[in-house]
């Protein structure tokens, strides 16, 4: 696929580095996707990197795990819930709740870059790609989406192809992956989603890097996006090789 060269028409997305869901700290309770995190991000002048998820009542809800174990005192997956369920479950060591989408934008309200990461179940279902597009229609801010399912790109490139969408990728070698046929992995690992997916920007692992592909990409004039840093020094080696950092666990 050729690309049409368009970094400068996303200068605001690579502008700041972006804080890996929010900029939490556990040890002073801001726990990560959660508002705390998400003002601490704002305060501190970066953009914010957020996961949402489908409630059981076709809600987008702002949660990174696809099971409720980790970070909250209830157990179970996130999408056998409603919005009012998850919104009453205690997260561990914060008084902050669940937010949903729309709520995270009025919180937000345009003061700083939203990159939105759509979660999948790699089920086929568009229905948060469908909900996430609803909720962000009427919003001004700077905005971008990315999902490491490369039909959930797919299916927002047809349902919206103005809205800003990227890929996230690695080189499919984490056994996550092993559930997913094999075709799957392929076309993930070697980008031939392309023609369906037709990126805006791409969200690739910054220890595999420098990949062809991706080189090829950004040469082309589409930027790339890297995660999860979690030193400078790690950023200053990745920066070699990309327009922008995910970083988490100190501040650039």
């Amino acid at each position: 696929m050729r690309f049409t060269p368009q970094l400068r028409a996303f200068d605001w997305l690579v502008a700041r580095p972006i804080a890996h869901r929010g900029l939490h700290a556990k040890s002073k309770g801001i726990i990560e996707n959660t508002a705390g995190a998400f003002e601490a991000a704002i305060t501190g002048d970066y953009a914010i990197e957020c996961d949402v998820q489908l409630t059981a009542d076709g809600e987008a809800i702002v949660f990174h795990d696809d099971e409720l174990d980790r970070l909250t005192e209830a157990k179970g997956p996130v999408k056998a819930l409603t919005t009012k369920a998850l919104q009453k479950i205690e997260l561990k060591a914060t008084l902050d709740r669940m937010q949903t989408l729309a709520e995270l934008l009025e919180q937000v309200d345009g003061r700083a870059t939203l990159v939105i990461e759509l979660k999948s179940l790699w089920d086929g279902d568009d229905a948060l790609a469908k909900r996430a597009l609803q909720v962000l229609e009427s919003y001004d801010g700077p905005y971008c989406l990315m999902s490491f399912d490369p039909d959930v790109i797919a299916c927002l490139r047809a349902l919206s192809p103005q809205t800003v969408r990227g890929i996230v990728a690695d080189r499919t070698t984490d056994p996550y992956y092993n559930a997913l046929p094999v075709a799957k992995r392929h076309s993930m690992r070697t980008f031939a989603h392309l023609a369906e997916t037709q990126p805006h920007f791409v969200s690739y692992y910054w220890r595999e890097l420098p990949f062809e592909t991706v080189t090829e990409i950004r040469n082309a004039g589409h930027p790339v996006i890297t995660w999860t840093l979690r030193s400078k020094e790690e950023a200053s080696q990745a920066l070699r090789y990309c327009d922008q950092v995910t970083f988490e666990g100190y501040t650039p």
